[in-house]
Protein backbone atom coordinates (compact mmCIF):
# COMPACT_ATOMS: atom_id res chain seq x y z
CA UNK A 1 0.00 0.00 0.00
CA UNK A 2 2.70 2.52 1.00
CA UNK A 3 4.82 1.46 -1.86
CA UNK A 4 1.57 1.87 -4.48
CA UNK A 5 1.15 5.62 -2.86
CA UNK A 6 4.68 6.50 -3.08
CA UNK A 7 4.29 5.61 -6.58
CA UNK A 8 1.48 7.63 -7.28
CA UNK A 9 3.10 10.31 -5.51
CA UNK A 10 5.83 10.15 -7.92
CA UNK A 11 4.40 9.73 -11.37
CA UNK A 12 2.80 13.44 -10.06
CA UNK A 13 6.26 15.10 -8.89
CA UNK A 14 7.68 17.16 -11.07
CA UNK A 15 10.82 19.58 -10.63
CA UNK A 16 11.01 22.36 -12.72
CA UNK A 17 14.71 24.28 -13.45
CA UNK A 18 14.74 27.52 -14.65
CA UNK A 19 18.45 28.78 -15.04
CA UNK A 20 19.60 32.32 -16.48
CA UNK A 21 22.67 33.56 -16.96
CA UNK A 22 24.68 36.82 -18.11
CA UNK A 23 27.06 34.19 -20.40
CA UNK A 24 24.62 33.04 -21.97
CA UNK A 25 22.88 35.81 -23.03
CA UNK A 26 19.73 35.96 -22.06
CA UNK A 27 18.47 39.30 -21.51
CA UNK A 28 14.94 40.21 -21.89
CA UNK A 29 11.70 39.10 -20.35
CA UNK A 30 10.94 36.14 -22.46
CA UNK A 31 14.12 34.20 -21.00
CA UNK A 32 13.57 35.80 -17.92
CA UNK A 33 13.44 33.37 -14.73
CA UNK A 34 9.59 34.47 -14.60
CA UNK A 35 8.64 33.30 -17.55
CA UNK A 36 10.75 30.50 -17.48
CA UNK A 37 8.26 29.29 -14.30
CA UNK A 38 5.55 30.20 -15.88
CA UNK A 39 6.25 28.31 -19.01
CA UNK A 40 7.42 25.32 -17.45
CA UNK A 41 4.64 25.12 -14.28
CA UNK A 42 2.10 25.34 -17.79
CA UNK A 43 3.68 22.61 -19.39
CA UNK A 44 4.34 20.07 -16.60
CA UNK A 45 0.76 20.48 -15.16
CA UNK A 46 -0.66 20.02 -18.92
CA UNK A 47 1.35 16.45 -18.81
CA UNK A 48 -0.58 15.55 -15.37
CA UNK A 49 1.95 16.89 -12.78
CA UNK A 50 0.02 18.55 -10.15
CA UNK A 51 2.99 18.54 -7.07
CA UNK A 52 5.67 21.45 -8.58
CA UNK A 53 8.88 21.89 -6.96
CA UNK A 54 10.87 24.86 -8.10
CA UNK A 55 14.60 24.78 -8.34
CA UNK A 56 16.55 27.83 -9.65
CA UNK A 57 20.27 29.45 -10.70
CA UNK A 58 19.67 32.78 -11.82
CA UNK A 59 23.05 34.39 -12.94
CA UNK A 60 25.09 31.36 -12.43
CA UNK A 61 26.92 29.82 -15.95
CA UNK A 62 25.78 26.32 -17.18
CA UNK A 63 29.63 26.02 -17.39
CA UNK A 64 29.84 24.69 -13.91
CA UNK A 65 27.57 22.09 -12.98
CA UNK A 66 28.52 23.09 -9.02
CA UNK A 67 25.37 25.42 -9.19
CA UNK A 68 23.10 25.94 -5.98
CA UNK A 69 19.60 25.18 -7.35
CA UNK A 70 21.20 22.78 -9.46
CA UNK A 71 23.13 20.57 -6.58
CA UNK A 72 19.36 21.09 -4.60
CA UNK A 73 17.73 19.19 -7.43
CA UNK A 74 19.90 16.33 -7.66
CA UNK A 75 19.89 15.81 -3.93
CA UNK A 76 15.96 15.26 -4.22
CA UNK A 77 16.12 13.36 -7.55
CA UNK A 78 18.69 10.75 -6.09
CA UNK A 79 15.99 10.03 -3.33
CA UNK A 80 13.90 8.62 -5.80
CA UNK A 81 9.88 10.47 -5.16
CA UNK A 82 10.53 13.22 -8.25
CA UNK A 83 9.23 11.31 -11.52
CA UNK A 84 10.06 14.31 -14.09
CA UNK A 85 12.27 16.96 -15.09
CA UNK A 86 10.93 20.19 -16.96
CA UNK A 87 13.72 22.65 -18.70
CA UNK A 88 13.18 25.51 -20.78
CA UNK A 89 16.13 23.71 -23.39
CA UNK A 90 19.50 20.86 -23.06
CA UNK A 91 21.41 24.00 -22.04
CA UNK A 92 19.78 24.99 -19.04
CA UNK A 93 20.96 21.63 -17.76
CA UNK A 94 24.22 22.61 -18.77
CA UNK A 95 26.75 23.72 -21.30
CA UNK A 96 29.54 21.05 -20.27
CA UNK A 97 28.64 18.29 -22.62
CA UNK A 98 30.44 15.44 -20.81
CA UNK A 99 28.68 16.05 -17.67
CA UNK A 100 24.98 17.02 -19.34
CA UNK A 101 25.45 13.66 -21.59
CA UNK A 102 26.04 11.37 -18.61
CA UNK A 103 22.83 13.47 -16.70
CA UNK A 104 20.38 11.87 -20.14
CA UNK A 105 22.05 9.35 -21.17
CA UNK A 106 22.73 7.85 -17.74
CA UNK A 107 21.21 9.18 -14.42
CA UNK A 108 17.86 10.12 -16.01
CA UNK A 109 17.17 6.58 -17.70
CA UNK A 110 18.80 4.77 -14.96
CA UNK A 111 16.64 6.80 -12.19
CA UNK A 112 13.33 6.21 -14.71
CA UNK A 113 13.22 10.16 -14.62
CA UNK A 114 11.35 12.06 -17.51
CA UNK A 115 13.33 15.12 -19.18
CA UNK A 116 11.26 17.32 -20.57
CA UNK A 117 13.29 20.29 -22.78
CA UNK A 118 10.36 22.66 -24.07
CA UNK A 119 12.31 24.73 -26.55
CA UNK A 120 13.93 21.42 -28.33
CA UNK A 121 10.87 19.60 -28.48
CA UNK A 122 12.35 16.80 -26.50
CA UNK A 123 10.84 14.64 -23.99
CA UNK A 124 12.19 11.24 -22.92
CA UNK A 125 9.11 9.62 -22.91
CA UNK A 126 8.48 9.98 -26.19
CA UNK A 127 11.78 7.30 -27.30
CA UNK A 128 15.53 8.84 -27.51
CA UNK A 129 16.16 11.86 -29.96
CA UNK A 130 19.61 11.28 -31.69
CA UNK A 131 20.13 15.10 -31.74
CA UNK A 132 20.23 16.03 -28.07
CA UNK A 133 24.37 14.51 -28.43
CA UNK A 134 25.07 17.47 -30.93
CA UNK A 135 22.55 19.49 -29.05
CA UNK A 136 24.92 18.93 -26.10
CA UNK A 137 28.05 19.81 -27.94
CA UNK A 138 27.03 22.90 -29.68
CA UNK A 139 25.46 23.86 -25.97
CA UNK A 140 29.20 23.83 -24.97
CA UNK A 141 30.86 25.28 -27.96
CA UNK A 142 28.61 28.38 -27.69
CA UNK A 143 29.61 28.64 -24.01
CA UNK A 144 33.61 28.33 -25.51
CA UNK A 145 32.35 30.95 -28.03
CA UNK A 146 30.89 33.51 -25.79
CA UNK A 147 33.93 32.97 -23.04
CA UNK A 148 36.69 33.67 -25.72
CA UNK A 149 34.88 37.07 -26.99
CA UNK A 150 35.00 38.02 -23.56
CA UNK A 151 38.54 37.25 -23.07
CA UNK A 152 39.16 39.44 -25.97
CA UNK A 153 36.50 42.46 -24.47
CA UNK A 154 38.53 42.13 -21.12
CA UNK A 155 41.74 42.27 -22.71
CA UNK A 156 41.00 45.44 -24.76
CA UNK A 157 39.40 47.07 -21.45
CA UNK A 158 42.42 46.24 -19.25
CA UNK A 159 45.39 46.90 -22.02
CA UNK A 160 43.07 50.46 -22.18
CA UNK A 161 44.53 51.33 -18.00
CA UNK A 162 40.61 51.15 -17.61
CA UNK A 163 40.02 49.00 -14.24
CA UNK A 164 38.42 45.47 -14.51
CA UNK A 165 38.43 44.61 -10.34
CA UNK A 166 35.81 47.12 -8.18
CA UNK A 167 37.56 49.79 -6.33
CA UNK A 168 38.83 48.02 -2.96
CA UNK A 169 38.73 49.50 0.78
CA UNK A 170 39.32 53.35 0.61
CA UNK A 171 38.55 53.89 -3.11
CA UNK A 172 34.50 54.70 -4.50
CA UNK A 173 33.74 54.74 -8.24
CA UNK A 174 33.45 58.03 -9.54
CA UNK A 175 30.27 59.29 -9.67
CA UNK A 176 31.41 61.15 -13.43
CA UNK A 177 32.82 58.31 -14.80
CA UNK A 178 31.94 54.72 -13.01
CA UNK A 179 35.01 53.31 -14.62
CA UNK A 180 37.47 54.83 -12.39
CA UNK A 181 38.25 55.64 -9.23
CA UNK A 182 38.21 58.75 -6.51
CA UNK A 183 39.30 58.30 -2.68
CA UNK A 184 36.50 57.97 -0.48
CA UNK A 185 38.00 59.85 2.52
CA UNK A 186 36.85 58.30 5.56
CA UNK A 187 38.14 54.15 4.42
CA UNK A 188 40.80 56.11 2.89
CA UNK A 189 41.93 57.57 6.26
CA UNK A 190 41.96 54.21 7.68
CA UNK A 191 44.47 52.76 5.26
CA UNK A 192 46.34 55.71 5.65
CA UNK A 193 46.46 54.93 9.77
CA UNK A 194 47.77 51.32 8.80
CA UNK A 195 50.58 52.20 6.79
CA UNK A 196 51.43 54.59 9.38
CA UNK A 197 51.93 52.22 11.82
CA UNK A 198 53.37 49.38 9.34
CA UNK A 199 56.01 52.54 9.10
CA UNK A 200 56.26 52.39 12.85
CA UNK A 201 57.18 49.23 13.12
CA UNK A 202 53.95 47.42 14.04
CA UNK A 203 53.43 43.72 12.68
CA UNK A 204 49.65 43.08 11.24
CA UNK A 205 48.87 41.55 14.20
CA UNK A 206 49.61 44.65 16.40
CA UNK A 207 47.14 46.93 14.10
CA UNK A 208 44.61 44.63 13.46
CA UNK A 209 44.34 44.48 17.32
CA UNK A 210 44.63 47.91 17.68
CA UNK A 211 41.91 48.74 14.93
CA UNK A 212 39.76 46.12 16.46
CA UNK A 213 40.10 48.33 19.89
CA UNK A 214 39.13 51.83 17.98
CA UNK A 215 36.25 49.87 16.90
CA UNK A 216 36.93 50.42 13.40
CA UNK A 217 34.43 49.20 10.91
CA UNK A 218 36.07 46.30 8.67
CA UNK A 219 36.01 46.64 5.13
CA UNK A 220 33.30 44.26 4.40
CA UNK A 221 31.03 45.64 6.85
CA UNK A 222 32.05 49.50 6.15
CA UNK A 223 31.01 48.64 2.33
CA UNK A 224 27.28 47.24 3.77
CA UNK A 225 27.16 50.16 5.88
CA UNK A 226 27.18 51.96 2.42
CA UNK A 227 24.92 49.98 0.36
CA UNK A 228 28.05 48.46 -1.19
CA UNK A 229 28.13 44.90 -2.32
CA UNK A 230 31.49 43.51 -1.45
CA UNK A 231 31.60 39.82 -0.80
CA UNK A 232 33.85 38.30 1.62
CA UNK A 233 34.13 35.60 4.29
CA UNK A 234 32.46 36.78 7.46
CA UNK A 235 34.51 36.06 10.95
CA UNK A 236 31.29 35.91 12.83
CA UNK A 237 33.26 37.88 15.19
CA UNK A 238 31.38 41.14 15.06
CA UNK A 239 31.77 44.13 12.57
CA UNK A 240 34.81 45.42 14.06
CA UNK A 241 37.20 42.37 14.15
CA UNK A 242 39.97 43.06 12.07
CA UNK A 243 41.73 40.34 10.77
CA UNK A 244 45.81 40.29 10.38
CA UNK A 245 44.64 38.82 6.84
CA UNK A 246 42.99 41.97 6.09
CA UNK A 247 45.68 44.32 7.79
CA UNK A 248 48.15 41.83 5.01
CA UNK A 249 45.57 42.69 1.59
CA UNK A 250 45.72 46.29 2.60
CA UNK A 251 49.64 46.81 3.13
CA UNK A 252 50.22 44.41 -0.31
CA UNK A 253 47.87 46.52 -2.68
CA UNK A 254 49.84 48.48 -4.98
CA UNK A 255 46.33 50.54 -6.31
CA UNK A 256 47.08 52.23 -3.44
CA UNK A 257 49.70 54.20 -5.31
CA UNK A 258 47.32 55.43 -7.47
CA UNK A 259 47.66 52.95 -9.94
CA UNK A 260 45.59 50.29 -11.75
CA UNK A 261 46.45 46.84 -12.04
CA UNK A 262 44.97 44.76 -14.26
CA UNK A 263 45.43 40.73 -14.87
CA UNK A 264 46.46 40.01 -11.92
CA UNK A 265 44.09 36.58 -11.88
CA UNK A 266 43.40 34.11 -15.33
CA UNK A 267 41.62 30.96 -15.60
CA UNK A 268 42.94 27.69 -16.96
CA UNK A 269 39.75 27.01 -19.25
CA UNK A 270 36.31 28.35 -19.45
CA UNK A 271 34.85 25.27 -17.58
CA UNK A 272 37.39 25.96 -14.63
CA UNK A 273 35.93 29.12 -12.57
CA UNK A 274 39.01 28.93 -10.32
CA UNK A 275 41.38 32.43 -10.22
CA UNK A 276 44.73 31.82 -10.43
CA UNK A 277 47.72 34.22 -9.42
CA UNK A 278 49.23 35.17 -13.03
CA UNK A 279 53.13 36.09 -12.45
CA UNK A 280 54.09 39.85 -12.32
CA UNK A 281 55.04 40.23 -16.02
CA UNK A 282 52.12 39.02 -17.39
CA UNK A 283 49.87 41.58 -15.22
CA UNK A 284 49.62 45.45 -16.60
CA UNK A 285 50.33 48.15 -14.86
CA UNK A 286 49.58 51.70 -15.26
CA UNK A 287 50.72 53.79 -12.73
CA UNK A 288 48.98 57.57 -11.12
CA UNK A 289 45.82 56.59 -12.75
CA UNK A 290 44.03 57.77 -9.94
CA UNK A 291 44.63 60.06 -6.74
CA UNK A 292 47.13 58.09 -4.34
CA UNK A 293 45.99 57.59 -0.48
CA UNK A 294 49.16 56.86 0.61
CA UNK A 295 52.82 58.19 -1.37
CA UNK A 296 54.41 55.78 -3.32
CA UNK A 297 57.57 56.04 -1.24
CA UNK A 298 56.11 55.18 1.74
CA UNK A 299 54.21 51.95 -0.29
CA UNK A 300 57.45 51.17 -1.32
CA UNK A 301 59.45 51.48 1.89
CA UNK A 302 56.66 49.40 3.95
CA UNK A 303 56.82 46.69 0.98
CA UNK A 304 60.76 46.52 1.55
CA UNK A 305 60.43 46.19 5.55
CA UNK A 306 58.07 43.43 4.98
CA UNK A 307 59.96 41.70 2.13
CA UNK A 308 63.37 41.87 4.86
CA UNK A 309 61.15 39.24 7.32
CA UNK A 310 62.46 41.33 10.33
CA UNK A 311 61.46 38.76 13.08
CA UNK A 312 62.31 40.33 16.28
CA UNK A 313 63.81 37.97 19.04
CA UNK A 314 62.51 38.40 22.59
CA UNK A 315 64.97 39.50 25.58
CA UNK A 316 64.25 38.19 28.78
CA UNK A 317 60.98 40.78 30.02
CA UNK A 318 59.16 39.58 26.96
CA UNK A 319 59.48 42.75 25.19
CA UNK A 320 61.56 42.57 21.39
CA UNK A 321 65.06 44.18 20.96
CA UNK A 322 64.98 47.02 18.78
CA UNK A 323 68.37 45.97 16.56
CA UNK A 324 66.80 42.72 15.68
CA UNK A 325 66.28 42.20 12.36
CA UNK A 326 68.18 45.43 11.35
CA UNK A 327 71.93 43.42 11.99
CA UNK A 328 73.62 41.51 9.27
CA UNK A 329 76.87 39.93 9.16
CA UNK A 330 79.38 42.17 6.91
CA UNK A 331 80.99 39.19 5.68
CA UNK A 332 78.70 36.07 5.14
CA UNK A 333 75.04 38.58 5.27
CA UNK A 334 73.49 36.13 7.64
CA UNK A 335 71.35 37.76 10.46
CA UNK A 336 72.95 38.81 13.72
CA UNK A 337 71.00 36.97 16.43
CA UNK A 338 70.19 38.83 20.14
CA UNK A 339 71.52 37.22 22.85
CA UNK A 340 72.55 37.82 26.38
CA UNK A 341 74.88 36.87 28.85
CA UNK A 342 73.72 33.86 31.03
CA UNK A 343 76.12 35.09 34.47
CA UNK A 344 75.10 38.81 34.02
CA UNK A 345 71.54 39.01 32.24
CA UNK A 346 72.21 42.83 31.97
CA UNK A 347 74.62 42.11 29.04
CA UNK A 348 72.78 41.51 25.78
CA UNK A 349 74.90 41.34 23.06
CA UNK A 350 74.52 40.47 18.78
CA UNK A 351 76.16 37.68 17.23
CA UNK A 352 76.53 35.99 13.54
CA UNK A 353 73.57 33.14 13.06
CA UNK A 354 76.03 31.48 10.66
CA UNK A 355 78.96 31.08 13.29
CA UNK A 356 77.65 28.69 15.61
CA UNK A 357 80.86 27.63 16.94
CA UNK A 358 82.62 27.18 13.76
CA UNK A 359 80.23 24.73 12.97
CA UNK A 360 78.58 27.18 9.98
CA UNK A 361 80.18 28.87 7.14
CA UNK A 362 80.75 32.29 8.76
CA UNK A 363 84.68 32.12 10.29
CA UNK A 364 84.02 34.90 12.89
CA UNK A 365 81.29 35.68 15.29
CA UNK A 366 80.75 39.40 14.67
CA UNK A 367 80.05 40.12 18.35
CA UNK A 368 78.82 43.10 19.13
CA UNK A 369 77.69 44.63 22.70
CA UNK A 370 73.97 46.41 22.52
CA UNK A 371 74.82 49.44 24.76
CA UNK A 372 78.33 49.48 22.49
CA UNK A 373 75.83 49.95 19.21
CA UNK A 374 73.23 52.19 20.88
CA UNK A 375 75.99 54.59 21.63
CA UNK A 376 77.40 54.57 18.36
CA UNK A 377 74.69 54.60 16.29
CA UNK A 378 73.08 57.72 18.05
CA UNK A 379 76.42 59.21 17.54
CA UNK A 380 76.23 58.63 14.00
CA UNK A 381 72.83 59.86 13.80
CA UNK A 382 73.48 62.98 14.98
CA UNK A 383 76.48 63.51 12.90
CA UNK A 384 74.73 63.13 10.00
CA UNK A 385 71.50 65.64 11.11
CA UNK A 386 74.63 68.14 11.39
CA UNK A 387 75.70 67.05 7.97
CA UNK A 388 71.88 68.04 6.85
CA UNK A 389 72.03 71.28 8.33
CA UNK A 390 75.47 72.29 7.23
CA UNK A 391 75.62 70.65 3.72
CA UNK A 392 72.25 70.28 2.58
CA UNK A 393 72.96 70.79 -1.34
CA UNK A 394 75.73 68.30 -1.16
CA UNK A 395 73.97 65.98 1.19
CA UNK A 396 71.27 66.03 -2.07
CA UNK A 397 73.76 65.06 -4.52
CA UNK A 398 75.53 62.51 -2.50
CA UNK A 399 71.83 60.69 -2.09
CA UNK A 400 70.74 61.13 -5.52
CA UNK A 401 73.83 60.40 -6.87
CA UNK A 402 75.76 62.21 -9.82
CA UNK A 403 73.65 64.22 -11.79
CA UNK A 404 75.72 65.02 -15.09
CA UNK A 405 74.39 66.09 -18.88
CA UNK A 406 75.37 62.90 -19.85
CA UNK A 407 72.78 61.15 -16.94
CA UNK A 408 70.63 63.65 -18.09
CA UNK A 409 70.30 63.02 -22.20
CA UNK A 410 69.82 59.38 -21.70
CA UNK A 411 66.62 59.78 -19.39
CA UNK A 412 65.18 62.27 -22.34
CA UNK A 413 66.48 59.58 -24.91
CA UNK A 414 64.72 56.51 -22.69
CA UNK A 415 61.64 59.26 -22.23
CA UNK A 416 61.01 59.33 -26.51
CA UNK A 417 61.42 55.61 -26.66
CA UNK A 418 58.86 55.08 -24.14
CA UNK A 419 56.52 57.75 -25.67
CA UNK A 420 56.71 55.96 -28.75
CA UNK A 421 56.06 52.15 -27.32
CA UNK A 422 53.32 53.73 -25.49
CA UNK A 423 51.88 55.33 -28.76
CA UNK A 424 52.26 51.77 -30.36
CA UNK A 425 50.44 49.91 -27.42
CA UNK A 426 47.50 52.38 -27.54
CA UNK A 427 47.27 51.91 -31.44
CA UNK A 428 47.06 47.89 -31.29
CA UNK A 429 44.21 48.12 -28.47
CA UNK A 430 41.96 50.30 -31.03
CA UNK A 431 43.38 47.32 -33.71
CA UNK A 432 41.83 44.69 -30.81
CA UNK A 433 38.70 46.77 -30.43
CA UNK A 434 38.14 46.58 -34.52
CA UNK A 435 38.89 43.41 -35.14
CA UNK A 436 36.35 42.16 -32.13
CA UNK A 437 33.59 44.61 -33.75
CA UNK A 438 34.49 43.18 -37.00
CA UNK A 439 34.45 39.93 -35.64
CA UNK A 440 31.19 39.89 -34.03
CA UNK A 441 29.70 42.05 -37.41
CA UNK A 442 30.71 39.13 -39.57
CA UNK A 443 33.02 41.01 -41.52
CA UNK A 444 35.86 38.87 -40.02
CA UNK A 445 35.73 35.37 -40.00
CA UNK A 446 36.40 33.34 -36.53
CA UNK A 447 39.67 31.78 -38.52
CA UNK A 448 40.87 35.12 -39.61
CA UNK A 449 40.19 37.15 -36.25
CA UNK A 450 42.02 34.09 -34.20
CA UNK A 451 45.03 34.34 -36.51
CA UNK A 452 45.36 37.91 -36.35
CA UNK A 453 44.77 38.13 -33.09
CA UNK A 454 47.68 35.88 -32.25
CA UNK A 455 49.68 38.02 -34.05
CA UNK A 456 49.00 40.93 -32.55
CA UNK A 457 48.82 39.50 -29.26
CA UNK A 458 52.78 38.46 -29.27
CA UNK A 459 53.63 41.79 -30.57
CA UNK A 460 51.75 43.48 -27.16
CA UNK A 461 52.86 41.14 -25.24
CA UNK A 462 56.46 41.98 -25.91
CA UNK A 463 55.80 45.62 -25.94
CA UNK A 464 54.31 45.47 -23.09
CA UNK A 465 57.81 43.62 -21.50
CA UNK A 466 59.67 46.45 -23.16
CA UNK A 467 57.58 49.46 -21.32
CA UNK A 468 57.66 47.82 -17.93
CA UNK A 469 61.62 48.16 -18.12
CA UNK A 470 61.77 51.18 -19.10
CA UNK A 471 59.41 52.42 -17.17
CA UNK A 472 60.84 51.02 -13.67
CA UNK A 473 64.26 52.73 -15.18
CA UNK A 474 62.90 56.21 -15.34
CA UNK A 475 60.57 55.52 -12.25
CA UNK A 476 63.93 54.88 -10.27
CA UNK A 477 65.60 57.76 -11.12
CA UNK A 478 62.02 60.12 -10.12
CA UNK A 479 62.16 57.67 -7.12
CA UNK A 480 65.73 59.02 -5.72
CA UNK A 481 65.10 62.88 -6.90
CA UNK A 482 61.44 62.73 -4.38
CA UNK A 483 63.41 60.44 -1.69
CA UNK A 484 65.96 62.48 -0.98
CA UNK A 485 63.69 65.27 -0.30
CA UNK A 486 61.66 62.86 2.35
CA UNK A 487 64.82 61.68 3.43
CA UNK A 488 66.46 65.19 3.98
CA UNK A 489 62.69 65.95 5.96
CA UNK A 490 62.79 62.86 7.99
CA UNK A 491 66.55 63.36 9.21
CA UNK A 492 65.41 66.72 10.72
CA UNK A 493 63.02 65.32 13.12
CA UNK A 494 65.39 63.87 14.71
CA UNK A 495 68.19 66.88 15.14
CA UNK A 496 67.69 67.05 19.17
CA UNK A 497 67.25 63.31 19.63
CA UNK A 498 69.09 61.90 23.01
CA UNK A 499 67.70 58.04 22.88
CA UNK A 500 67.18 55.76 20.15
CA UNK A 501 63.72 54.58 19.80
CA UNK A 502 62.35 51.47 17.62
CA UNK A 503 60.51 54.37 15.71
CA UNK A 504 64.02 56.53 14.60
CA UNK A 505 65.42 52.97 13.61
CA UNK A 506 62.36 52.07 11.20
CA UNK A 507 61.79 55.72 9.62
CA UNK A 508 66.31 56.30 9.15
CA UNK A 509 67.74 52.46 8.58
CA UNK A 510 67.60 49.63 6.11
CA UNK A 511 70.03 47.72 7.56
CA UNK A 512 73.29 47.61 9.65
CA UNK A 513 76.37 45.65 8.56
CA UNK A 514 78.30 44.78 11.46
CA UNK A 515 82.32 43.61 10.59
CA UNK A 516 84.43 41.39 13.26
CA UNK A 517 86.90 43.30 15.43
CA UNK A 518 90.23 44.06 14.21
CA UNK A 519 93.12 45.28 16.09
CA UNK A 520 94.27 48.53 14.38
CA UNK A 521 97.59 49.91 15.57
CA UNK A 522 97.55 47.59 18.37
CA UNK A 523 93.79 48.67 19.19
CA UNK A 524 90.61 46.53 18.58
CA UNK A 525 88.83 47.86 16.89
CA UNK A 526 85.14 47.08 15.32
CA UNK A 527 83.63 49.21 12.44
CA UNK A 528 79.54 49.13 11.20
CA UNK A 529 78.54 50.04 8.35
CA UNK A 530 74.79 52.04 8.18
CA UNK A 531 72.42 51.76 5.60
CA UNK A 532 69.69 54.68 5.25
CA UNK A 533 66.64 54.15 4.24
CA UNK A 534 66.32 55.45 0.47
CA UNK A 535 70.06 56.86 0.71
CA UNK A 536 72.03 53.93 0.96
CA UNK A 537 75.96 54.43 2.93
CA UNK A 538 76.29 58.08 3.09
CA UNK A 539 80.32 59.66 3.29
CA UNK A 540 80.43 62.18 6.12
CA UNK A 541 82.93 64.91 6.01
CA UNK A 542 85.71 63.91 8.01
CA UNK A 543 85.55 67.42 9.84
CA UNK A 544 81.97 66.14 11.66
CA UNK A 545 84.07 63.92 13.94
CA UNK A 546 83.10 60.90 16.01
CA UNK A 547 83.71 60.79 19.60
CA UNK A 548 85.69 58.03 20.88
CA UNK A 549 83.17 55.13 21.70
CA UNK A 550 84.34 51.97 23.74
CA UNK A 551 83.41 48.96 25.36
CA UNK A 552 84.59 46.31 27.39
CA UNK A 553 83.51 42.90 25.60
CA UNK A 554 82.66 39.96 27.52
CA UNK A 555 86.47 38.67 27.91
CA UNK A 556 87.17 42.12 29.62
CA UNK A 557 88.98 43.25 25.90
CA UNK A 558 88.37 46.91 25.17
CA UNK A 559 87.08 47.63 21.91
CA UNK A 560 87.10 51.02 20.25
CA UNK A 561 84.70 52.52 17.33
CA UNK A 562 86.16 53.08 13.86
CA UNK A 563 83.84 55.39 12.36
CA UNK A 564 83.01 54.25 8.83
CA UNK A 565 84.75 55.99 6.01
CA UNK A 566 85.82 55.70 2.68
CA UNK A 567 82.83 53.57 1.93
CA UNK A 568 81.59 53.58 -1.53
CA UNK A 569 78.04 55.19 -1.85
CA UNK A 570 75.32 52.11 -1.98
CA UNK A 571 72.30 54.19 -2.69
Amino acid sequence: MSQSNNRKNRDTTAAIYPRLSRDDGLDGDSNSIDTQKKLLTKIAKEKGYTNILTFVDDGVSGVTMNRPGFISMMEELKKGYIGAVFVKDLSRLGRNHLEVGKLTEDFFPENDIRLVAVSDGFDSAEGEDDLNPIRHLFNEWYARDISRKQKIRYKVKGNAGEPLSAPPYGYIRNPDNPKFWVIDPEAAAVVKQIFDMSMNGMGTYQIAAQLTDEGVLTPHYYAESKGISRPAKVSGKGPHYWNPNAVNTILNRQEYCGDVINFKTYKKSFKNKTRIENAPEDMAVFKDVHEPVVKRVVWERVQEKRANGKRKRTIRNGDKHIFSGFLICADCGSNLHFHFNQRNPEVTYFSCSNYNSCRGKCTSTHYIRTDFLENVLLQEIRRLTRFVQKYENEFALEVMGDSQQSTIDKQERKKKDLAEMQARDRELDKIFNRMYEDNVSGKIDDERFGRMSSQYTAEQKALTAKIKTLSAELDKHDTIAMTADMFISTVRKYTRAKKLNEHMLSELIERIEVFHTEKIDGINRQRIRIHYNFAGTINIPDELELPEISVQTRKGVTVNYAPQMNFEVSA
